[in-house]
């Protein structure tokens, strides 16, 4: 469902409408700006016990939204129908908040930590693949439709978000299926500052909250607008935008289980360690896509972002919503949830409009560095970097990104290891594959990712007990010693 209706296919169709820099940005920006709504859901969920029955709710408002979005093609206006559009995936989004505020408590009673990778990863990994059919199928129908009927392109989004609305209402309605888990009584009244400010007494989650926070406004700066820039600057077809976007798909499709055996076996942060760096790098090459046009190389090296970005953010998305889980106390885990969801919409919600707001100040710069050789025979120049546009977010996310790595290293969760003992196993699981290419069953190991190497010793590699892990002291007391305990 959120694949027909957000994403690729969302700004595609912002951009048919007429959509600015900054509309698009704000567009962005919305779904994590909604999550501030998790603090009246935090309350919400606490006094109504049920967290099946505020997820149900929830979602019979946020699901009909999409039909509102479809029936926008019909208005005449175009300004009028972006507005429209703005209003309804905002209302979406605020109720949106109260669904997962209930759903990421209602699994953190429901799941146990020992299987919490495995079973959200097989999760992700249906999803994925649900999803890499339906975009591919929806990119194509309305890449198709333009082609192939009289009526206006718009039409073929009204009917995507149709069919949206309806898939978004059967998940609501099967969730009635899973088992309900009654909310434990707090020992703390619920307080609104005590409950606020109880995550940030905490130093390690404290310290996770942070990461969250400067990875999401990396990721966001940059992010919302891969697809601009392939449809407006590239001058991309809609199916070709998806179809790498499905390739990146695959890419997590086929990792996300293993990264999910990885967290429970060695730690997310493990998974987190590999996986987040590599995403970094991702981000800078969409530099070179365009130098300052395309070039020979810009479609292999669009594939390989893709590939590369699939596989990262399958790792990522997984272990960075299970060590928020993980690392948030059962019985009192909405409060801490809810803090960490809001650190994470605010940091993401505000980088996506920081794009939009600023991106027609890069849209006339240029920054190029160019290499020349002369000698007696000849002279060759070459151009080393150019930045345009669209380049200068992706470095200035970078840097943000490199910055989020390092608070990353601060965040404490049992059973880590250094990242230097993840490559060796890599490494031996390659040598391994190469070592058996010659034979019928090395070809079938070329196929597999290693990681199966990394589950095995990683846990024997973990001795000693690191300085900054958390001890009693962790928890600062309040700033008001005078105050009497609750």
């Amino acid at each position: 469902m959120e694949t027909l209706a957000v994403g690729a296919i969302l700004t595609a169709f912002a951009i048919e409408l007429g959509a600015s820099n900054f509309l698009i940005g704000l567009l962005a920006a919305i779904p994590h700006l909604s999550q501030l709504a998790q603090l009246p859901a935090m309350f919400t969920v606490d006094r109504a016990r049920s967290r099946r029955a505020v997820y149900t709710w929830s979602g019979y408002v946020a699901r009909p939204m999409f039909l509102v979005i479809a029936l926008t093609v019909f208005i005449p206006s175009n300004e009028l129908a972006l507005a429209v559009v703005v209003a309804a995936f905002t209302l979406r989004y605020v109720a949106g908040a109260y669904l997962s505020c209930a759903w990421n408590t209602w699994m953190r009673e429901l799941v146990p930590d020992e299987v919490m990778g495995r079973v959200f990863g097989e999760r992700q990994k249906k999803m994925i693949g649900i999803g890499m059919v339906v975009s591919l199928l929806a990119a194509g129908f309305i890449d198709g439709w333009g082609r192939f009927t009289p009526w206006p392109a718009t039409y073929a989004y009204a009917i995507v978000y149709t069919l949206a609305f309806f898939g978004g209402m059967y998940a609501v309605v099967t969730s009635r299926r899973i088992a309900d888990v009654p909310g434990r009584p707090h020992e703390r009244p619920p307080d609104l500052i005590s409950r606020l400010r109880e995550p940030f007494r905490h130093r390690n989650f404290r310290r996770l909250m942070v990461f969250h926070g400067s990875w999401n406004f990396a990721v966001n700066l940059a992010a919302p607008f891969f697809t601009v820039h392939m449809l407006r600057t590239m001058n991309l077809d809609l199916i070709v935008v998806i179809g790498l976007a499905t390739l990146s798909q695959m890419a997590a499709y086929f990792t996300v289980s293993h990264w999910g055996d990885v967290a429970d076996r060695f730690s997310n942060k493990a998974v987190l360690r590999v996986c987040a760096p590599l995403f970094i790098a991702c981000i800078f090459l969409w530099t070179f896509t365009t130098m300052p046009d395309m070039h020979v190389l810009t479609y292999p090296l669009l594939i390989a972002i893709h590939l590369a970005t699939g596989l990262a953010n399958a790792g990522v998305s997984l272990a960075s919503g299970n060590i928020s889980l993980k690392l948030a106390p059962k019985g009192n885990a909405t409060g801490f949830l809810a803090t960490s969801s809001m650190v994470n919409a605010t940091a993401a919600g505000t980088a996506a409009m920081v794009g939009g707001l600023t991106a027609d100040l890069f849209a006339s710069k240029e920054l190029s560095l160019i290499l020349r050789w002369h000698s007696e025979q000849r002279a060759t120049e070459f151009s080393a970097l150019d930045f345009t546009h669209w380049d200068f977010f992706f470095f200035f996310a970078t840097a943000i990104g490199l910055y989020a790595l390092h608070r990353l290293t601060l965040v404490q969760e049992e059973g880590e290891v250094h990242e230097s003992v993840v490559f060796e196993h890599l490494r031996a699981g390659a040598r391994r594959t190469l070592r058996n290419l010659s034979t019928v069953a090395g070809l079938r190991a070329s196929t597999d990712y290693p990681l199966d190497t990394l589950m095995e010793n990683g846990r024997e590699e973990t001795d000693g007990t690191d300085p900054d892990a958390d001890t009693a002291e962790d928890v600062e007391p309040p700033e008001d010693p005078d105050r009497p305990a609750s």
